[in-house]
């Protein structure tokens, strides 16, 4: 069975440019144009990976070359649909990017087939640090027409981390056209068709309720732009909401419901639109276990009407801090409870009716809404009797002493 044929691109630099021109001079810092007379002063490099599905072609046609009437005029990287098999994929790889500042990633692409079907689907993936590749951040599929299609890639990743940008050719199973990529181009500008992430925060939530991250962008959103949370491990979200704050500035929520300790990882932003994609960083959700007590609480003296007990919470499952600390008690047989707020590791309960067992629990919380965990080990322990106990207990004596007689 085939592998799936994929092209992936690593890059290690800002692309943004205008919609038709290739920019020069300092706003160009890195970038590949595929020709033989590139500036040497833009460096470029790319490599082919070893363990996809076939290789990507770099061509190079000029008026008099022979070559299908398809296919337009320059150098770049192309693929051949009818050559490969339906769901291959090929991969090209770019170095890794660490940016100090605002950047943005411009390329071109060529989506083709004369008869209309479509040659496959050219996606892009951003890796940050070396991690899982996760999903497309934007992709592209069907026939464009015979001409050059620009878009732009607004990362918002910056020094000390670093990440790589892989473009991804995968044939579909109409197995015919062309898929061609040029001017891969790392510009010290930002992008004038895909938002810019402002840098999205960690979001620290208890088990069990619900976590919302708040993306705030920069720049015009198209109609049909679309909002996505993008899980590192490829995990998509769409947005709850994007509400407007001005022509140039927007924010997207999203949210999460009842999570565990399953939703823990790495979420990032994403914006996607045909003209291009926004990436913010990564933030963390942290999901925290309220915690519970390990062992019950100890009894130190107990009285007629009273119990004196240590918390004994030095050892607890789940997380801290611990901010509050209570008691909760209530009679073996009995049909009520009550908390009670403590602030020392000893506690007396008074008020407590004579020769009575009672439960004890220990209540721990931690910051946060639901940060409340679980009661822990219960004390059983029963109050001494007071004077009228023991005389309670003299019918029941003289009994059993005269039954023993007889």
């Amino acid at each position: 069975m085939a592998r799936a044929q994929a092209l992936v691109l690593a890059l290690t630099f800002q692309l943004c440019a205008p919609e038709t021109e290739t920019p020069a001079g300092p706003a160009l810092t890195a970038g590949c144009t595929f020709e033989e007379a590139s500036d040497p002063a833009v460096p470029c490099e790319f490599s082919q990976a070893q363990y996809d599905d076939f290789q990507w072609e770099q061509v190079r046609i000029h008026p008099g070359t022979r070559a299908p009437a398809d296919l337009p005029h320059g150098s770049y990287l192309m693929v051949n649909a009818s050559q490969h098999a339906s769901g291959q994929r090929a991969h090209v790889i770019f170095q890794s990017l660490s940016e100090n500042d605002t950047h943005c990633v411009q390329f071109s692409y060529f989506l083709y087939s004369r008869d209309g079907h479509s040659p496959g689907t050219l996606g892009i993936y951003v890796r940050v640090n070396g991690g899982p590749l996760g999903s497309a951040v934007w992709n592209m599929t069907g026939s464009h027409g015979r001409q050059w299609h620009q878009a732009e890639l607004a990362v918002s990743t910056f020094w000390p981390n670093e990440y790589q940008v892989l473009f991804e050719a995968l044939i579909s199973p109409d197995r015919r056209g062309y898929i061609g990529l040029d001017d891969i181009l790392l510009l010290s500008y930002p992008c004038a068709k895909a938002p810019h992430f402002s840098r999205l925060g960690d979001v620290e939530v208890n088990a069990g309720q619900n976590a919302s991250f708040q993306c705030m962008a920069a720049g015009r959103a198209a109609e049909a732009e679309r909002f996505l949370l993008q899980r590192q491990s490829g995990a998509l979200v769409p947005a709850a909401g994007v509400r407007h704050i001005s022509h140039r500035r927007f924010m997207a929520t999203f949210s999460l419901a009842a999570v565990g300790r399953a939703e823990q990882d790495l979420y990032r932003c994403v914006s996607q639109a045909p003209r291009g994609a926004g990436v913010s960083n990564f933030a963390e959700l942290i999901v925290k276990e309220p915690p519970t007590p390990i062992a019950p609480p100890q009894l130190l003296r107990a009285g007629p009407t009273y119990l004196i007990i240590q918390l004994n919470t030095n050892s607890i499952i789940g997380d801290g801090p611990i901010v509050r600390k209570e008691i909760e008690y209530r009679m073996a047989r009995g049909p009520w409870a009550e908390v009670h707020a403590v602030s020392l590791q000893t506690y007396k309960l008074w008020h407590l009716d004579p020769d009575t067992e009672y439960e004890i629990s220990v209540l721990l919380t931690r910051p946060g809404d639901g940060g409340t965990g679980r009661p822990g080990p219960p004390l059983v322990s029963r109050t001494k009797c007071a004077g009228g106990c023991l005389f309670a207990l003299l019918p029941r004596l003289d009994t059993r002493v005269w039954a023993r007689g007889n």
